[in-house]
């Protein structure tokens, strides 16, 4: 056994708030994927030459992210947000490029992607090699600050019980390379095909988290922390709490609705153990089950709701966590945007969005293509 590597968790303010959107560059004409990330970086440069600090380089040459800084409510993550896209839009413009939101392009063929010029991105595809280059995919992270860092490995464990609510809502990546999956998720299944990627060990102890770490480390398997790639992690760095569960989102309702969810859930979690009890956990086969139920049925996924192996249609259970978190939703300033969610209750899931686009089209992907720029430019579901 290799020697544990010492994790310092940095100081962070509790239920502080940041976000991560994914967005894809695609051509104003045909609709495919454009490699211009670094023409949009460089026209974003900030006047002194340095950066943009809240927008950033991702995988692949297609993609761009945008960043909010440290808030303190999701609305003022997404206004963080807001600014950032339309600098992304219009630097695009003059290239006829428009910007897409979604877990994945509908026809786009992977094989054709470009990686940005970065070592630690050289060295993943190095590895990984043909399931790294179809990581064609696109997600929202949430991360949630925790003053604690005794609570993260428990509200860690907690948050995979209610994985499949946020996962089902925030389904967007149906077709892939021009055909339906029949899957309302398909990028969550593919993203775990990465080594370190796909759901977290239910660790009880920090010690055990520095000692898989140390193991990773000296065998090779991963060359720094942040490449563990699980669905909910651990952020060392930042003193959070990681969501990276859900597909990336067609607009900032959704971004917004789900981080909303996502950070209620957390401090409620968190409230729970400062009352001293005890958090709901479920076993590790109940919850790749839940995983691969709400990444094939979407908004239809009967889900295990705990450890007694309890079921329920997800929008049910979901229903029934708006009303509980009603009270943590005010306490966040977030109650708007978690009442959000009752929209995509209402009109439908991304994947069930594209689905219905696709049909009137008869089939027709350019279609769903145009809907999914049309969505983010509106910044709601259509």
């Amino acid at each position: 056994m290799a020697a544990p590597v010492h994790l310092p968790f940095a100081r962070s303010e509790r239920s502080t708030v940041g976000l991560e959107w994914e967005v894809a560059l695609v051509d104003a004409d045909s609709g495919d994927l454009r490699q211009a990330a670094q023409a949009i970086f460089d026209a974003v440069r900030r006047p002194d030459g340095t950066d943009h600090p809240n927008i950033k380089q991702e995988l692949l040459l297609n993609t761009v992210e945008v960043a909010s800084g440290v808030c303190r409510t999701v609305r003022e993550a997404g206004d963080d947000l807001r600014p950032a896209l339309d600098e992304v839009a219009a630097a695009a413009e003059p290239l006829r490029i428009e910007l897409m939101g979604g877990g994945t392009h509908p026809f786009a063929n992977w094989a054709q992607q470009k990686v940005t010029d970065k070592q630690r991105y050289a060295t993943l595809i190095d590895r990984t090699q043909w399931w790294g280059r179809q990581m064609l995919i696109y997600g929202v992270h949430v991360h949630v600050g925790i003053e604690d860092r005794d609570k993260v490995l428990p509200i860690s464990r907690a948050m995979l019980t209610v994985f499949a609510h946020l996962q089902s809502l925030s389904a967007s990546s149906p077709f892939w390379g021009g055909k339906d999956t029949g899957y309302a998720s398909n990028r969550a299944l593919l993203f775990q095909q990465l080594p370190t990627a796909g759901l977290p060990f239910g660790f009880e102890e920090w010690g055990q988290l520095e000692q898989y770490v140390g193991d990773m480390l000296h065998t090779g398997v991963i060359d720094q922390f942040d490449e563990v790639r699980w669905d909910v992690r651990p952020s060392p760095r930042f003193g959070t709490l990681e969501m990276r569960v859900a597909d990336g989102a067609t607009n900032l309702l959704e971004v917004t609705a789900i981080s909303a969810l996502t950070h209620c859930f957390v401090e409620h979690f968190s409230t729970m153990l400062d009352r001293g009890e005890t958090l709901p956990t479920m076993p590790p086969w109940f919850l790749q089950e839940n995983k691969w139920r709400s990444a094939r049925y979407g908004m239809d996924a009967i889900i295990i709701t705990n450890a007694a192996g309890d079921e329920e249609l997800v929008t049910d259970a979901i229903g029934r966590w708006l009303v509980e978190l009603a009270p943590v939703a005010e306490r966040l300033g977030c109650s708007a945007e978690l009442e959000e969610v009752r929209v995509i209750l209402r009109r439908g899931a991304s994947y069930q969005r594209q689905r219905a686009v696709a049909r009137r089209h008869a089939g027709e992907l350019d279609a769903v293509v145009r809907s999914l720029v049309a969505e983010l430019e509106a910044g709601r579901p259509l």
